[in-house]
């Protein structure tokens, strides 16, 4: 274990003291090539700051997270909230919108924070990067600290990276995307940094606190000298008070950095079915720091299997492939999210679709630019003022479909729709008039295992069978699993779909899968069992399997 500790009394010279004072942050990690670059005692003393301000806080929501979710399996329909009903009826405020660098976020390209990703993210012409330390990223300690690092280096124009045939790639465009990072989630921990409180008592680093942190602290002034930044995704939120918690976050930060109130900008994505309901109240919540919402598609289906998984037939889905952009509740929560979004001067930014290019195949190519393209049209026509590719060549793809609405406007944000009415019972429409198929249930059990062989070898964003899959596309997949056994789901063949089917379905697929020394497929299909085939469900699939395998032994 490296014992390393800074505390806000820390001295800013000299060596670390070792002793446990808090509060403080101690570094448990392995320490690598340049980590001190980014675990500087200045770094860890604001972190220690920003835990001892926050981290009770943090827990505090996350309770209320397991009552709401307590509440709905038990019947309790989520609602527009009577406490909050002023602040939705009130049309005069306003939220701060696009930071310099953010007016115009008509494409952008999300991806992994590691050299190679970055370098090609920042050379790819989007107007945006969703820098991502989330879902597209498995957060080993080594990707983790290594993502600041590529971060780090962007920020200044000192990124390079050789790899191992020796081939170096660079930055080379004159003009590169501004940076939005997307930390972690509030529910995530970070096991190889531990925070001490002031009564000595330890506990794991949260995941959110520590890629924010960090990334502000070293960052905030070279971003605001360049005019783009700092600015964050947020994931994952479930409340307005989730919400406040950030934009305490961002307030203090201000104050301990010296920076001009309203200086960080936040888009917060709205991926799960409460914030849906919330949006206005999230939006004015983060109103100081707000550029606008994001329909994170694939989480938000998630969170609709999440919520409603014991809840009856009634709230069985489909295959994952039925599930698409114009069903019902899909919908209606995109629309009242540009609505929502346009009435209070905030940017709706569009979500990913899944289809990806493959330069070795003309025709599958050919087939995921038609669906990309008709995915953005749909967005644009709709009133989204920008969208997310997963992919270099689909920029232009999409950036034809915005350009066509578009024209020369950076935004569509005087398109206020009017014309859409959502209620609540519309935002949970999920009537979709299809079955499970043998093949759906085939395809969810082989993407889950095989995007789980490559988080647990430490890529979080993978291409598999046409699609970029991530954290949130592979809960989509194991939740369906768990979901159709325990309502009794039979596939369209008449044939029920059980514990020992699926087993059967996994023993298939390991014994056909091509095999090498370094796979984990044997884990991969372990941790399947765990999340998609036990009694228990957990709340995702990503917190056993870190705590499980991505945790260095001390």
């Amino acid at each position: 274990m490296n014992t390393l500790l800074a505390s806000p009394s820390t001295p800013t010279t000299g060596p670390v003291p070792t002793q446990r004072t808090g509060p403080a942050i101690e570094v448990v990690g392995r320490l690598g090539d340049r980590y001190e670059e980014i675990l500087t005692p200045d770094a860890l003393a604001f972190l220690a700051e920003l835990h001892q301000r926050f981290a009770g806080a943090r827990h505090d929501r996350l309770a209320e997270r397991m009552r709401r979710r307590f509440e709905i399996g038990n019947g309790r329909d989520p609602r527009f909230r009577d406490d909050t009903a002023a602040i939705r009826e009130d049309r005069s405020w306003r939220v701060a919108g696009a930071g310099p660098g953010l007016e115009d976020r008509r494409v952008e390209i999300t991806g992994p924070t590691d050299p190679k990703m970055t370098i090609n993210a920042l050379n790819s012409g989007a107007n945006v990067w969703l820098a991502d330390q989330e879902d597209a990223t498995s957060p080993t300690w080594a990707n983790v600290i290594g993502g600041q690092l590529s971060l780090r280096d962007a920020v200044r124009g000192e990124l390079t990276f050789t790899n191992k045939a020796g081939k170096v790639y660079r930055v080379t465009a004159t003009e590169t995307p501004t940076i939005v990072m997307r930390p972690r989630g509030w529910h995530l921990v970070e096991k190889h940094l531990r925070f001490i409180d002031r009564s000595g008592a330890a506990m794991a680093a949260s995941g959110s606190l520590v890629d924010y942190g960090l990334y502000v602290f070293h960052n905030a002034r070279p971003l605001i000298d360049a005019g783009r930044g700092p600015y964050f995704y947020l994931p994952k939120l479930e409340s307005s008070e989730e919400a406040q918690l950030w934009d305490d976050a961002f307030t203090f930060t201000e104050e301990r950095l010296g920076l001009d109130h309203g200086t960080i900008r936040a888009t917060v994505l709205i991926e799960t079915l409460p914030a849906a309901f919330e949006m206005d109240e999230i939006l004015y919540a983060l109103r100081d720091h707000c550029a606008g919402l994001n329909a994170g598609r694939w989480d938000y289906i998630f969170s609709i299997i999440k919520n409603y998984r014991g809840r009856g037939a009634r709230f069985v889905l489909p295959d994952r492939s039925e599930v698409t952009m114009t069903v019902p509740f899909m919908r209606a929560y995109t629309e009242l999210l540009v609505q929502t979004c346009h009435r209070r001067g905030a940017h709706a930014i569009g979500g990913m679709s899944a289809f990806i290019p493959n330069r070795r195949d003309p025709e599958a190519t050919a087939r995921a630019i038609e669906k990309v393209s008709a995915d953005k049209r749909r967005e644009a026509g709709d009133g989204f003022d920008g969208t997310w590719v997963a992919h270099p060549d689909l920029i232009e793809t999409a950036r034809a479909e915005f350009d066509a609405v578009l024209g020369d406007r950076p935004n569509q944000l005087d398109r206020l729709r009017e014309d859409v009415s959502v209620t609540p019972s519309q935002l949970l429409d999920v009537r979709i008039g299809r079955g499970v198929t043998d093949a759906g249930l085939r395809d969810n059990v082989s993407i889950a295992v095989r995007y789980l062989d490559s988080w647990l070898r430490g890529v979080g964003a993978a291409a598999i069978d046409g699609l970029m899959e991530d954290a949130a596309t592979a809960e989509i997949s194991r939740s369906q699993v768990w979901q159709w056994i325990h309502q009794d789901v039979a596939t369209d063949d008449g044939r029920p779909i059980t514990r020992e089917r699926v087993e059967d379905l996994l023993d298939e697929l390991l014994s056909s899968l091509p095999r090498t020394a370094d796979d984990r497929f044997e884990d991969a299909a372990e941790l399947f069992r765990e999340v998609a085939l036990r009694e228990e469900f957990p709340t995702f699939l990503t917190v056993p399997a870190y705590t499980r395998y991505l945790v260095d032994p001390a």
